[in-house]
């Protein structure tokens, strides 16, 4: 794990590397146009998972912008790999998939972000930017469907413990504002403390959590029973 929260400025998408990953042709070229219009560098393209592993050891990019249902290697097992082979590289999910199923198993694999393929351009751009700086962007309705759905489910006391073992009460507090799905600017304005000090807690919540990103955190959360 890197220590992105803390040490990464925010970066403009138009100075970022991008593969874009998903398996018809058309969407990707429009896809390409779309992000290039708006000076985004695409490095590369893949049409399956395992093109998009292959493209990310030759290209490095910063962002990998991944659809889920490719035939062969599917987005999921893609992402799981690109964690390992390349974990500085982050990747966005783009998929006409809302579904709970799919929307953990991305998440769990490493996902940094999770977009639905009707998301706008600027949407589309600022998962991006979040991503490559290891925060995360996810459809409102999605993020809502997700935390609906591990309330309905059974809690693990186990993970509540080892939160309140862990972590300070400061960082529980920053912890349960991930969860019910408040940005950076909006937890320091809750807690009266600066971004970058909000920052700085995130960055101690996923090292002792052993976790990747905020999406994950607020999973965490919310299998624990703390929220």
């Amino acid at each position: 794990m890197t220590n992105a929260e803390t040490i990464e400025a925010p970066r403009k998408a138009e100075t970022l590397r991008i593969l874009l990953v998903d398996d018809h042709d058309l969407f990707r070229t429009g896809l390409r146009n779309l992000l290039e219009e708006q000076g985004v560098k695409v490095v590369g393209e893949a049409g399956t998972g395992a093109e998009a592993i292959r493209g990310v050891r030759e290209h490095a990019p910063d962002v990998v912008v991944m659809d889920l249902n490719m035939p062969g290697m599917t987005g999921v097992e893609a992402t799981r790999h690109i964690a390992t082979v390349s974990p500085l590289t982050r990747v966005l999910v783009l998929t006409i998939s809302d579904q709970d199923g799919d929307v953990m198993d991305a998440i769990l694999a490493g996902a940094c972000g999770y977009l639905l393929k009707d998301a706008s351009i600027q949407e589309l751009l600022r998962g991006i930017e979040a991503a490559a700086i290891g925060e995360s962007l996810i459809s409102p309705h999605i993020a809502a469907k997700v935390l609906q759905r591990l309330r309905a489910a059974s809690s693990e006391p186990d993970l509540e413990a080892t939160i309140r073992a862990e972590l300070s009460d400061r960082e529980i507090q920053v912890l349960k504002l991930i969860a019910n799905g408040n940005d950076n600017a909006q937890i320091a304005a809750e807690l009266h403390i600066s971004p970058k000090t909000v920052k700085n807690h995130i960055s101690n919540i996923l090292m002792k959590l052993q976790i990747e990103n905020r999406i994950q955190a607020a999973v965490y959360a919310v299998r624990s029973g703390l929220v």
